[in-house]
């Protein structure tokens, strides 16, 4: 089954031929953005890193590789499986969006959960 699952950045302007349905991915709303036009259908906060692995990811604390290790520990927790079900089944049925507000989504939270919803 192949799933088209999109990382943008939630700041850039919605695209409704492409985006299908929008996840927000941040714990935090994004600073500055009104919700209307942010265009977000769901924002599912129980994927989203803990805040002890945020700070010590930006912190400087390590690699993208051990937070993506981590990271994906903490998604295997009881709360995030339900959450993580649900993206993946709107990913089967048509395109999905995962929206962060970071400057670099390829080496976020968000690419790992991306690449998670695809395999």
């Amino acid at each position: 089954m192949t799933r088209t699952v999109r990382l943008r950045r939630v700041y850039d302007p919605p695209d409704p031929a492409a985006d299908g349905v929008r996840v927000l991915v941040d714990r935090l709303w994004p600073r500055g953005l009104a919700k209307a036009v942010a265009a977000v259908d769901e924002w599912p906060k129980e994927l989203t890193p803990s805040a002890e692995l945020r700070t010590w990811f930006h912190g400087g604390g390590g690699d993208f590789e051990e937070f993506r290790e981590r990271y994906e520990a903490e998604l295997a927790g009881a709360g995030a499986v339900a959450a993580l079900e649900r993206l993946r089944a709107l990913a089967a049925a048509g395109p999905l969006t995962l929206l962060t507000a970071v400057k670099d989504p390829p080496t976020s939270h968000a690419a790992v959960l991306a690449a998670l919803l695809t395999h």
